[in-house]
């Protein structure tokens, strides 16, 4: 069998069991024809237990105007904001630190929900990935 010819690969956030026909997913989809509906159904069924975050969907949209997506969890930034209760990281990361500091029961605890995109199982591998997000974003990890 033949593999289809990729059309488009797309990265959109959208929120958990929220997507709709309408902006951003409907003007997106609609200008490769794909059928929105074909996309939203699944996508709100597969999201719909997660919450009220908003999750990135990877689609791949083939030349026969099929598609199959993906869903990637929260960045890394964003659980770490929402972990410590911050807006945002340092503007200065190297030379101003945040007050606030990453337990290793945070680390793990990001790590564990990160686990589902990452390309390893290995949780302390991840950990060290979730610490360097938090040091570019001017975070001590203890």
């Amino acid at each position: 069998m033949a593999e289809k010819k990729i059309k488009a690969n797309l990265k959109m956030k959208i929120p958990a069991g929220k997507a709709s026909a309408g902006p951003p997913v409907g003007s997106t989809l609609g200008q490769y024809g794909v059928s929105m509906m074909d996309f939203v159904n699944p996508f709100n069924e597969a999201t719909r237990d997660m919450g009220n975050v908003t999750v990135t969907a990877h689609i791949t949209v083939y030349e026969d105007r099929s598609m199959k997506f993906r869903v990637v969890g929260a960045p890394t930034d964003d659980l770490i904001r929402a972990k410590l209760g911050i807006a945002k990281g340092s503007g200065k990361p190297n030379t101003e630190k945040l007050e606030q500091k990453l337990s290793q029961t945070d680390l793990k605890s990001i790590a564990e929900d990160k686990a589902q995109d990452m390309n390893t199982d290995d949780i302390e591998s991840i950990k060290k990935m979730v610490a360097g997000t938090a040091r570019s974003m001017g975070i001590e990890v203890q």
